[in-house]
Order: C-alpha cells, then structure tokens, then sequence
C-alpha cells in the first residue's frame, strides 16, 4: 500500500511540473517573464556621398572623349584628373552633371546615344553606368538634368525631338520616360530646366523658336506650355534659365545677339523683355548666368570673345560689363560658371583648351587665371562643373 500511495504521490508531482512548464511557456511572450527575440532589421544602406573636391568636365567631339579637371579651390587653375581624358561615344556634345554630383551625362552627336557616368567623389574620375550608352533620337546635342535630380532631357537635333529619361538614383541609369520622345521644333539644340522644376526649354536651331514645357514632376514628361514654341532671333542656340530669378536668356548665333525673357512662374510661358535681343560678338553660342543672378555671360564663337553682362534684377534687361567683350581661345563654344560663381570657364574648339577666369564679385569682369587656357583633347565643346555646397 505505501508502495502504491508513493508511486500515485510521485506520478502527480511530475503532472504538477508539466503543467507548470506549460504555464511558463505561455508567459513567454508580451506580458511574460522572457522576452521576445526580433529579428534585428537589415541596415540601412549607405548612400553614395557626394564628391568632396571641384571638378570640371569638358567633352572632346573630335577625339570622342571627356577632359576631366580637379579645380584649385582657390586659384581656379585646371589640373587633369588621373586616367583622364575618359572615353565617350561618337562627337560628344553636350554634358551635365546632376545635382548631387553623383553622375554625369554626355549627349553623343555622331552615335545618337547618351553616355552615362558615375563620379568617383574623392577623385573626379569616370566610370561608365551599367548599361551605357543608352539611346537617343537622332543626332543629339544638347543635355539637362532636373534640380531634383530624378529626370534627364536630351535634345535630338535631326529627328526634332526631346528625349526624357528617368534617372535610377542608386545606379546612375537612364529609363526612357512614358510618351518619350517629345516634339520639339526644327532642330532642337540646347536644354534647360528651371531651378524650381517646373519648366523645360530647347532652342529650335533651324525654325527661330524656342519651346517651352511643364514637366509633371512625378514622371517626367513633358506638355507644351500654352504659346510655345515662342519666338527668338535667327539661328537660337544656347539657353539658360536664371537660377534666381523669373529670366531665360537665348543667344541667336545668325543675328548676333540674345533674347531676353521673363518666364511666368504659374505657366512657364515666355514674354520678351524690354529692349531685348541685346547686342553679342559674331556667332554668339554659349550663355551662362552666374548663381547669383547677377552676371550673364556669352561665348562668340566668330569673334573669339565671351560678352558679359549685369542683369537688373527687377526686368532681366542686360547690360554690357565694363571691358566687354573678354579674349578667349579660337572657336569658343559653351561657357559655364562654378556653383560659387567664382569661376567662369569656357570650351575652346578650335585651339583645343579650355579658359578660365576669375569673377569679379562687384562687377562681373572676367580676369584669366594663372596657367589659363588649360589643355584640352581634340574640339572640346561641353563644359560641365560640379563643386560641393556652401556651408
């Protein structure tokens, strides 16, 4: 009997344990006495940073390659970038560097493509994007990347289009936008997009035009501003926008001069400015506005010079700088001005360099810089710079 009582004792103490290891098990989780293990997240990538010195960037049509320069922060003298120049398609024209300083982009007149790069940001060095070049429409010239970054336009000089592509933030890659390309006017040449985004214009070399369009900032397509294509002087090349103000500016390589135009901020659409077009040396190609808003500057491909201007900031009406026009080297093309509109450099194609000068912050005078003009390849003609922001 104690035999069996004990054995009965027994069986039910390890009853009592089970339950309780079952009571425990089920306190595990919220409430409980043992914590619940989550998996940890995957970490969050690392984005690319941006470069950390100056560069600038100028394509080469005749030796199908880009120039690469680090800038002296200081002096704006040209040193070539190591492995430079970097090879592209055939007769690269225009280029463009997105706002981050991440990737940059060449049109190729000769192949009908667009090359993509990215940047190396300690060096400034260049590698082709996975899958570049991407294609264009025919005979490409011009190229434009939006503020934000998200968009690229290329104008296709023969087959009378603009090309849109969405640009891949991780990679650099280029997707053509739906409905791409969009019509354009008789051989557009030149892109630019507004500092706000809103707004695209392409100079239509062969018509006397320029055509304007919203871009619907979560696609990137394009619709013709109401009025547009608008009217410009004989054979419209280069275009600008102000990066301050509501002011675009077209130079008119026929007529010697370049139009001047207020931009409607609601509708993008363009309206002369009093007393414009205004006066440049022969052939005029090229314009650039500083950063601040305050200078317009000019290359004259026929009389070898750049013109420079102060811009009124209230009606965008220009006026010549005192010692206008500059010297530059033979056949100058595209002119661009630093992110800190200290320095202006200018795309020599007949004498293959690049010009640089310093700006005169009160004025706007251009003085060249020490070593100036800089070695290029065979007919530089795009000029492109990338500095980081102003603290």
């Amino acid at each position: 009997m104690i035999g069996m009582h004990f054995g009965t004792h027994f069986r039910k103490f390890f009853l009592v344990l089970a339950v309780f290891a079952v009571a425990t098990a089920s306190c595990s989780g919220p409430g409980g006495n043992s914590p619940i293990v989550t998996p940890k997240p995957p970490p969050t990538p690392t984005p690319t940073p941006p470069p950390t010195g100056t560069f600038a960037y100028v394509t080469n049509q005749v030796s199908n390659n880009v120039s690469a320069y680090t800038i002296n922060a200081a002096t704006g003298a040209l040193t070539p970038v190591a492995g430079s120049p970097f090879a592209a398609g055939s007769s690269p024209r225009g280029m463009a560097v997105d706002p981050r300083g991440a990737f940059a982009y060449v049109a190729n007149n000769g192949d009908s493509t667009v090359s993509a790069y990215t940047i190396n940001p300690a060096t400034g060095a260049l590698t082709p994007v996975a899958g570049s070049p991407f294609a264009s429409g025919s005979n490409p010239e011009g190229v434009a990347v939006d503020p934000t970054g998200k968009f690229a336009y290329v104008g296709n000089g023969i087959s009378a289009n603009v090309s849109a592509y969405t640009i891949n933030a991780a990679t650099g890659a280029l997707t053509p936008v739906a409905g791409s390309p969009f019509a354009a006017g008789t051989e557009p040449y030149e892109v630019a997009v507004d500092p706000t985004g809103k707004f695209a214009y392409v100079t239509n070399l062969s018509d006397a035009t320029v055509s304007a369009y919203t871009i619907n900032a979560a696609t990137g397509a394009l619709t013709p501003v109401a009025g547009s294509p608008f009217a410009s002087g004989s054979g419209p090349y280069g275009v600008a926008v102000d990066p301050t103000g509501p002011f675009a500016y077209v130079t008119n390589g026929n007529s010697a001069n370049v139009s001047a135009y207020t931009i409607n901020a609601a509708t993008g659409a363009l309206t002369p400015v009093a007393g414009s077009p205004f006066a440049t040396g022969s052939r005029p190609e090229g314009v650039a506005v500083d950063p601040t808003g305050k200078f317009a500057y000019v290359t004259n491909i026929g009389s070898a010079s750049i013109s420079a201007y102060t811009i009124n900031a209230t009606t965008g009406a220009l006026t010549p700088v005192a010692g206008s026009p500059f010297a530059t080297g033979s056949r100058p093309t595209r002119v661009v001005v630093d992110p800190t509109g200290t320095f202006a450099y200018v795309a020599n194609s007949g004498s293959d360099n690049v010009s640089a000068y310093t700006i005169n912050a009160a004025s706007g005078a251009l003085s060249p810089v020490a070593g100036s003009p800089f070695a290029a390849g065979t007919g530089p003609f795009g000029v492109a710079v990338w500095s980081p922001p102003r603290a």
